[in-house]
């Protein structure tokens, strides 16, 4: 097709036929995963799995590429997949509007991908994400922490557990060992040390979570998360061109 020559000019014909037949997840449409979204969307990919249960939030509006004001309220999988049919109509896609756990899984990868791209901002979902992938013999490639970064230079690709200055990388790591998982995790991670600390939840908020207050707002730019997510990407289109 027209729109792709000026890719297939780069990659050749028989690297862009493998990302035609190619079906990659994307889990998790925020910050990170929408851009993913967007270069597998742009780049041809013929089939495009995607999850996400949340809706937009005039918060996102900062750094996610699905966010904007006439979105707020309309779910992510929903905006996405209108987005993704006006780049390529050609894209086959599935939707699974669902929270990513253990019991939602097999349901989400009931067609294998070729490539998962971990895009999941929760702990647990992600862990099990991870460990379901590695079990299954998925490849994945996850994102590491983008929040509290503002170095662009900084960014890197390595597995996670080889990844430093991430606080969210070393509490998996710890995890995923207890599972039997010590290495043959490829991620997106930052080597720069968080520049702020997280802030609370507002007081009348954290009432809803208990002791414990509930998440932190972890501040944020799309500069540095949109680049997770074209990296995150750029890897996934690397695995498919050589392996499939």
């Amino acid at each position: 097709m027209e729109q792709f020559k000026r890719t297939e000019l780069l990659l050749g014909k028989d690297k862009m036929g493998k990302i035609f037949n190619s079906t990659v997840a994307v889990i998790g449409l925020g910050a990170v995963g929408g851009f993913a979204l967007e270069m597998l969307a742009r780049v041809g990919v013929g089939c495009l799995v995607i999850a996400d249960f949340d809706i937009v939030q005039t918060s996102n509006i900062n750094r996610q590429i699905l966010a904007t004001h006439s979105g707020i309220g309309i779910k992510k999988t929903e905006l996405a997949k209108k987005r993704i049919l006006d780049i390529n109509p050609n894209c086959k896609i599935k939707i699974f509007d669902t929270f990513v756990n253990t019991d939602t899984l097999p349901t989400i990868f009931s067609t294998k991908p070729n490539v998962v791209i971990d895009a999941i901002d929760s702990f647990n979902p992600k862990l099990r994400l991870i460990e379901y992938c590695y079990k299954n013999n998925i490849k994945i490639i996850s994102s590491m922490g983008a929040a509290l970064k503002t170095d662009p230079f900084s960014i890197k690709y390595a597995d996670l557990f080889e990844t430093h200055h991430c606080k969210l990388a070393e509490r998996l790591r710890g995890d995923l060992r207890k599972l039997g998982i010590s290495s043959g995790i490829p991620c997106v991670f930052s080597e720069q040390s968080p520049q702020i600390k997280p802030i609370p939840l507002p007081k009348d908020e954290q009432k809803n979570f208990g002791k414990n207050g509930g998440p932190k707002i972890l501040g944020s730019t799309p500069i540095i998360t949109s680049i997770f997510g074209i990296l995150l990407a750029n890897k996934a289109i690397e695995i498919m061109c050589k392996d499939f």
